[in-house]
């Protein structure tokens, strides 16, 4: 039973780690948040979800995809070495492949995608406000 128990608890810790994300840091005189900046930025960020646009969209899946070319590359080199070419490239995609999932997952200082930034900033310069970075 805790067999099955162990994977469900990673995954889940897995999903908690990714969940932590970047936003929109306002100029104020001052220093703190201008007022009435939170409720503007929590709206800004409502409009780009409701416009469909995604916080990540498409950079975990690129960066499997893009390790997942580098893992094949190498892994079609070792093939080739020990006599198996494609079955070392395919080994090492799909071992680049995972890589890339799990990076995804704990490297987040990329921030927002970038249409969803723009968006966003763009969304509280017309409210009045100056964002002049993403924390």
């Amino acid at each position: 039973m805790w067999n099955r128990r162990v994977p469900m608890l990673v995954v889940a810790a897995l999903g908690l780690a990714g969940c932590a994300s970047q936003k929109p840091v306002l100029y104020a005189r001052g220093g703190g948040t201008p007022p009435g900046g939170e409720q503007a930025i929590a709206t800004c960020t409502n409009l780009a979800q409701a416009a469909g646009l995604d916080y990540s969209k498409g950079r975990i899946g690129r960066r499997a995809v893009e390790n997942g070319a580098v893992g094949g590359a190498g892994g079609a080199v070792a093939g080739a070495i020990y006599g198996n070419a494609a079955r070392g490239a395919a080994a090492g995609a799909a071992g680049g492949i995972a890589a890339g999932l799990v990076r995804g997952l704990f490297h987040h200082d990329s921030g927002p995608a970038p249409a969803y930034r723009a968006y966003v900033n763009r969304c509280l310069r017309d409210r009045g406000y100056s964002p002049v970075g993403w924390n």
